[in-house]
């Protein structure tokens, strides 16, 4: 929370092996099903501040680390998810 992203910035983990692309910044569509009480008691954990070492023990091949007088981001290296499928389909196809 309050926190600026942008798209292709790493703001979590997942449990599994795979990437998962979000929108942190979107709302959550109500229904009819959920009740509006329920959603209002998510809690979110704040940011872990990575160090400069933690940071780059963390990354994969696939991202980079982003330093700023500010902030040190992890990022991925190619920055729109339609850039980062035609890579994976390149390095599938071995072109």
């Amino acid at each position: 929370p309050g926190e600026k992203v942008y798209e292709g910035m790493i703001i979590g983990m997942n449990s599994r092996g795979e990437d998962i692309t979000v929108n942190p910044c979107k709302l959550k569509k109500q229904s009819n099903i959920r009740s509006s009480a329920a959603d209002e008691a998510i809690k979110l954990s704040p940011p872990k501040i990575m160090t400069l070492e933690a940071a780059l023990e963390f990354i994969n091949d696939d991202e980079l680390v982003e330093i700023t007088p500010d902030a040190i981001r992890i990022r991925k290296r190619y920055l729109t998810e339609i850039e980062r499928r035609k890579q994976g389909n390149k390095l599938k196809t071995g072109n």
